[in-house]
C-alpha cells in the first residue's frame, strides 16, 4: 500500500502539472475557464486522493494550522522578494518587450486594463493559495512522507517552474526566460524549505503573495494604471 500511495501521489502531481502546462501552451481559453480547470486539477484531484487514503486526512489539516512565530520570517522574506523582483524588472526591462506581454495577456487569456485589478487580486490571494496547497502541500509536504526528501524537493520545485512554461513562453528574450525559469525553480526550493521548517503552507503563501504583488505592480505599469 505504501508503494501504491507513492505512485498515486507522483502520478497525480505529474498529470495535473502536465495538463495545466499543455492547456496554457495550446488552448486559447479566457482567464475564467483556465481558473476553473486549475481548481479541478489543483484542488479536486488532491481531494480524490484523500478520499482514497482517508488515513491521510489529518495531514491536510496540518497544512492549514499556522504558527504566529513563522509569520515574521515569512513577511521579511516576502518584502525581500518584492524588492528583488521589482529591481530585476528595472534592470532587465530593456530586454523585455512589454507590448508583446500586453498583447499576449489580452489575446490569450483576455486580461485587459478593464479587468486587470480584479485578476490581480484573484492571482495574489486565491490563485497563490491554490498553487501553494498543490505544489507545497500536496506535491511536497505530503509526498515527502512517501519518498526521499530530495525527490520531493526536486520534483515539486521542477513542476512549479514547468507549470509556468506555457503561460510565459513568448513573454521574454530567451536568456531572460531561462533566468526566469531558473528563478522559479530556486524559488520553489526555498518555498519547500520554508514550509518544511514550519510544517504548514502559510509561510510560502505569504512570500508567494508578495511575489505576486511585485508582478502585479509591474502589470499596473504595463497597463498604465500607475
Amino acid at each position: 500500500m505504501i508503494m501504491k500511495k507513492k505512485w498515486v501521489l507522483i502520478g497525480s502531481v505529474l498529470f495535473c502539472a502536465l495538463v495545466m502546462t499543455l492547456m496554457d501552451t495550446f488552448l486559447d481559453l479566457s482567464y475564467g475557464p483556465r481558473s476553473l480547470l486549475k481548481i479541478m486539477m489543483f484542488m479536486i484531484v488532491p481531494m480524490l486522493y484523500f478520499l482514497m487514503y482517508k488515513k491521510d486526512i489529518p495531514k491536510i489539516r496540518q497544512l492549514f494550522q499556522p504558527k504566529k512565530k513563522d509569520f515574521l520570517l515569512a513577511l521579511g522574506l516576502g518584502a525581500g522578494v518584492y524588492i528583488i523582483i521589482l529591481a530585476a524588472y528595472f534592470i532587465f526591462r530593456s530586454f523585455i518587450d512589454l507590448n508583446t506581454i500586453k498583447d499576449a495577456l489580452l489575446e490569450n487569456v483576455g486580461v485587459s486594463v478593464e479587468n486587470f485589478l480584479v485578476v490581480a487580486l484573484y492571482i495574489s490571494f486565491v490563485n497563490s493559495l491554490l498553487e501553494e496547497f498543490f505544489f507545497r502541500g500536496y506535491a511536497f509536504i505530503l509526498l515527502k512522507n512517501e519518498v526521499k526528501p530530495v525527490i520531493a524537493y526536486g520534483l515539486s520545485a521542477f513542476l512549479f517552474a514547468f507549470y509556468h512554461v506555457g503561460m510565459t513562453l513568448t513573454w521574454f528574450h530567451p536568456m531572460i526566460y531561462v533566468l526566469a525559469m531558473l528563478g522559479l525553480f530556486i524559488g520553489g526550493l526555498i518555498f519547500n524549505a520554508l514550509n518544511d521548517r514550519c510544517g504548514h503552507i502559510y509561510p510560502s503563501w505569504l512570500v508567494h503573495m508578495c511575489a505576486n504583488f511585485a508582478i502585479n505592480t509591474i502589470g499596473c505599469i504595463l497597463f498604465g494604471i500607475i
